[in-house]
């Protein structure tokens, strides 16, 4: 096809639409904006191809596209006007970035001749998001409309994927310009691993006792976990999941040992330390999954340190491996597939088989104060769904009895930040929803990390998308009250919360609401939210002392006061 200009007049928001269609798009999420009109007027007459999703908040509009990305490994499309509009939208960015998850954010800017004069809204945006995108870029010149948006999608997918952002001057999207053809579909580039890094990689696993295999980062897809766990069978490897990575492997599969993130289970942590060789699949080793950078030593791990990721810049960021390999997780994984198994049994099989009976024992829920078990619930909500749901959460303790004692069966079926960044539950089971209508959505949010985002029952109702969001509350920040009574006991200010009747906040949407007090009051109304066909919340009361599975507030107390001043 040829790039050539015809004589045929255009404008840039044409072009630009034009070629969301072509990188093969199916989904906008936005908040209008008078700075971008001309595109949602282009959008109309797309509107059987592209459907746009107006949310109610730039913030849970870009943890859409994000949770877009997270879920299908194609870039998640947002929309937001200048000014206050990038500023709420930040969020979903840095979130998309820390996660490398593939997105684009396209930002209405100020008319081209009022730039640098601290316009209405003005905000120079590759100074704004220079830390924390893959590529920040302005269109002035509507010709270039398609390069731009081309180059925007490889970067976005390619290496180790993360977030582009384009900002787009409102008079170059109305702006007549010469028609021309939109790029071809992108294609994402990734490396792979040489054959004698595979050899090096056999060589290290025939000499290892006690290796262990990690498993996390974008990029996978449902055949890299298959190939995966082919790997790890034939070689009889322990395997663990890295901080909300844990769909990456079946959670019931017997050499599954845990995840290695916030709250682990000091006997993998135990595990990880004695390892004498650690296969980091997809990683990036960040603080979360290594315990604030403990459970390895800095620079030069005590254990051989095999790291492979997607972004060669990732590699010797933090930890000098003894195998850097970069290459993409399908890449990756293809090749570790086709890696013949040991000569003989691997002397480690009877460490597996304990790993995982450390890991089952962890998974047991134990009481906590109240009639409400959590841990119980977790489990029946395991039980009831099928192994495909999506299940999401943001931020807060309430994750905890979630990443512990729920087991995820089936590859992108937990969607949630590493970032932790609060309110993305909510939005990021509507994305899922959106994006895959047959299945079963739920959501987990605290009621702080609830009403961040709870507004958008709104967008639930205007769309039909009918998820179910299981609100924890126990009327405070509980991470931060956590934190409170461990620093500074029995001096608590700033983390209570007087909340709404959260159930009739979601009847006032016209969502079903129903408030569970009692564990055996839960699946009764699961199955009632669930056979309502509409959004829902359950609210789930629970009492302020059980701050995670493991201790109480008062405990938390006690410990602190009896340490030494």
């Amino acid at each position: 096809m040829s790039s050539t200009p015809s004589t045929e007049l255009t404008t840039g928001a044409r072009l630009l639409v034009e070629a969301l269609v072509t990188q093969g798009v199916e989904r906008v999420f936005c908040v209008p904006g008078e700075s971008y009109l001309a595109v949602l007027d282009a959008l109309y007459d797309v509107r059987e191809r592209i459907e746009l999703v107006v949310c109610r908040h730039e913030a849970a509009a870009a943890n859409m596209a994000e949770a877009t990305g997270k879920l299908t490994g194609r870039p998640g499309i947002v929309m937001v006007t200048r000014g206050p509009g990038a500023t709420h939208a930040s969020i979903g960015v840095h979130t998309a970035y820390q996660d490398s998850t593939p997105m684009i954010l396209l930002i209405g800017q100020v008319a081209r001749d009022c730039l640098d004069r601290e316009a209405f809204q003005e905000i120079d945006y590759r100074r704004m998001f220079g830390q924390m995108a893959k590529w920040v870029a302005q269109i002035d010149d509507a010709r270039r409309v398609p390069e731009y948006l081309s180059h925007a999608f490889h970067v976005a997918v390619s290496g180790r994927p993360g977030p582009v952002v384009l900002a787009l001057p409102e008079d170059m999207l109305s702006e007549p310009c010469p028609a021309m053809p939109a790029a071809p579909e992108y294609q994402r580039v990734a490396a792979a691993p040489a054959p004698a890094q595979m050899v090096r990689l056999r060589a290290m696993l025939e000499g290892a006792q006690r290796p262990l295999a990690i498993l996390g980062g974008s990029g996978w897809n449902a055949q890299a976990c298959a190939d995966v766990r082919q790997f790890a069978e034939r070689w009889d490897l322990p395997v663990t999941c890295a901080f909300r990575f844990q769909d990456l492997f079946d959670n019931t599969h017997p050499q599954y040992a845990g995840d290695v993130g916030l709250g682990i289970n000091p006997a993998l942590a135990r595990r990880v330390k004695d390892a004498d060789l650690i296969l980091a699949i997809g990683p990036r080793l960040g603080e979360a999954t290594t315990g604030n950078y403990s459970l390895f030593e800095i620079p030069r791990p005590r254990q051989a340190l095999v790291h492979i990721h997607s972004g060669a810049e990732e590699l010797g960021r933090v930890y000098a491996a003894d195998l850097p390999i970069n290459a993409g997780m399908p890449e990756m994984a293809a090749a570790l597939a086709g890696l013949d198994g040991p000569a003989a049994v691997p002397c480690w099989r009877a460490a597996t088989a304990e790993a995982h009976a450390e890991y089952i024992g962890w998974n047991t829920p134990q009481p906590i104060p109240g009639p409400l078990q959590l841990g119980d619930i977790m489990k029946q909500l395991q039980a009831r769904l099928p192994a495909d749901a999506v299940v999401t959460n943001g931020a807060g303790n309430y994750a905890i009895w979630l990443h512990r004692f729920f087991q995820y069966r089936h590859f992108k079926s937990q969607l949630a930040p590493t970032s932790g960044a609060m309110g993305y539950g909510v939005p990021a089971a509507l994305a899922a929803k959106a994006a895959q209508r047959d299945r079963t959505v739920v959501a987990l949010a605290g009621d702080g990390c609830f009403l961040m985002s709870g507004n958008e029952l709104a967008t639930a109702m205007q769309y039909g998308l009918a998820i179910i969001v299981l609100v924890i509350n126990n009327g405070q920040y509980g991470t931060i009250r956590m934190h409170q009574e461990r620093h500074y006991p029995a001096r608590v200010h700033g983390t209570a919360l007087t909340n709404p009747d959260f159930a009739a906040y979601a009847r006032s949407f016209g969502a079903f609401g129903e408030i569970v007090e009692d564990t055996a009051q839960f699946l009764p109304a699961f199955e009632r939210a669930t056979a309502s066909g509409l959004p829902a919340v359950l609210e789930l009361r629970l009492p302020a002392e059980a701050i995670t599975p493991a201790t109480t507030l008062s405990a938390l107390r006690a410990q602190a006061q009896q340490r030494p001043a």
